[in-house]
């Protein structure tokens, strides 16, 4: 087990920024496409009508909606576009978004999502490898952690493009693969690193002491926040099944209530 000090929770007028160093979360990034890509490309014809977690989608309209934000990663015309449509409707922007993604392309049979995630899912990481850094270091203003709740913080363009992107296509493959009931692909090296970067970023969230062991291909176990007052929490669960509590997904007791934006 390794003891991990988080780095202080953020005061209120902060910019969230990505942890991950430049080159890893680069290289998340083109994984995360590919491995998106190859798992929707296994599908059965029946797997696409299948209900996510998410209550609006089924897996059909949640891959229409990982295209469209693939392509708002890919492209700077596209990204202004989409953002410029979305900043219109009612809402949360990031509803709108979605909601604007999934209306673009959900019309399209399955070959065709798979064949759009093939061509832009590369271009789409090279766009984000490619943000110049006065961009990354912008300010991006009230970002839902916990909308119900209340919760909202500023990010910087930097912590998007690096770290939520990744994120948010990690764990609608989990999505997907819970819906189909097909295997979710995880490794150490790509889905082991995702974890343990949201792991840390919960940790130092909710600042108490805890002894974390993840379990699984993706797991890992650490002591977060040792040095605070009081003995530290025991917490024991599946590696992905952590994702999913913390992104709202699953069961949210104790610590687990602690959410992590996806």
């Amino acid at each position: 087990m390794t003891a991990v000090e988080t780095e202080p929770r953020m005061t209120a007028t902060a910019r969230r920024r990505s942890a991950l160093d430049r080159p890893t979360a680069m290289r998340l990034a083109a994984d995360e496409y590919a491995r998106f890509t190859d798992q929707v490309r296994g599908l059965a014809p029946g797997d696409w009508t299948a209900p996510t977690a998410c209550p609006d989608w089924d897996v059909h309209a949640m891959t229409a909606h990982v295209l469209g934000m693939a392509e708002f990663a890919a492209s700077v015309p596209k990204r202004l576009r989409q953002g410029r449509a979305a900043s219109k409707a009612d809402g949360l922007f990031i509803d709108a978004l979605t909601a604007l993604q999934v209306r673009k392309h959900v019309h399209r049979v399955p070959a065709d999502l798979v064949a759009g995630l093939a061509e832009v899912g590369p271009r789409a990481a090279v766009g984000r490898r490619r943000t110049p850094w006065p961009v990354r270091q912008l300010p991006m203003p009230r970002q839902p952690v916990d909308p119900g709740g209340g919760l909202f913080e500023t990010w910087t363009v930097g912590y998007l493009v690096d770290v939520i992107l990744t994120r948010d296509t990690w764990m609608h493959r989990s999505d997907i693969a819970e819906a189909t009931g097909r295997p979710m692909v995880l490794t150490a090296g790509h889905d082991g690193v995702l974890v343990a970067d949201v792991a840390a970023e919960w940790a130092a969230r909710h600042g108490r002491p805890v002894a974390l062991t993840l379990t699984g291909p993706a797991g890992g176990s650490w002591l977060f926040n040792a040095t605070q007052p009081g003995p530290s929490e025991p917490l024991e669960l599946d590696a992905v099944e952590f994702c999913r509590a913390l992104s709202g997904r699953g069961r949210r007791t104790g610590l687990l209530a602690t959410l992590v934006p996806f």
